[in-house]
């Protein structure tokens, strides 16, 4: 299995599709469409927040689905997975260090995470082969939450949260994700979705690493 994890609005999705695409495989993507309580976090108000829980809640909506996908996904080697599990965890934290989570929200957040990571153990294929990483400048990330048009994503209220993810971003991957090799990939340098000479290049990288890993096993 392969996951992609970014930023918001870094291009995840669409790498997932071209690469699932490119490899034969199946791309289980985030719930973003279907998702009951993401516009809701996104548009609700401090009060809002505080009286309903919604950043809460929207990590256990989070939890839920991904734990759905992670399990199908790790049948094959190949399958892409648009976030996953482990990224999750950040999400949750970086809400909590904002006092949008409170201590004990999170406290049950990790032990349920904590439980279906155990249940996961018992799989035979228990993580991924590759976490493939978007990484760009926070000004790319923005320009890239506008160009796709989700109206309660553009809110200018929102850039504090944006940034808050962005700045422990590149820390969490590099100094606490532990369950597979990282690929970086330089959304600045990199315009997969417009450019085909660049997508080339870029599915050309990841083909490379998982050759690399695979012929190492």
């Amino acid at each position: 299995m392969i996951v992609i994890g970014a930023m918001i609005g870094a291009g995840k999705s669409s790498l997932a599709g071209l690469l699932g695409e490119h490899l034969g495989s199946e791309v289980f993507y985030e719930s973003v469409e279907d998702n009951p309580v993401l516009p809701l976090f996104y548009t609700a108000s401090d009060e809002e927040i505080q009286a309903k829980r919604y950043p809460f809640l929207l990590q256990l909506y989070f939890l839920d689905t991904r734990f759905k996908s992670i399990k199908q996904a790790l049948t094959n080697q190949d399958n892409v997975l648009d976030r996953s599990l482990y990224e999750d965890w950040y999400f949750a934290k970086v809400n909590k260090d904002m006092g949008r989570i409170s201590d004990l929200e999170f406290g049950i957040y990790e032990s349920l995470l904590e439980n279906m990571m155990e249940e996961l153990e018992e799989l035979p294929k228990k993580s991924p082969d590759l976490f493939i990483y978007l990484s760009g400048s926070f000004e790319t990330i923005l320009e890239r939450i506008a160009k796709r048009g989700r109206d309660f994503e553009i809110d200018e209220s929102l850039k504090d949260y944006y940034r808050a993810l962005w700045e422990g971003y590149d820390d969490w991957v590099f100094n606490h994700y532990k369950a597979s090799e990282v690929l970086v990939i330089d959304i600045d340098k990199y315009d997969f979705v417009n450019n085909e000479e660049d997508k080339k290049e870029v599915l050309q990288l990841i083909d490379k690493k998982l050759e690399e890993l695979r012929d190492g096993r």
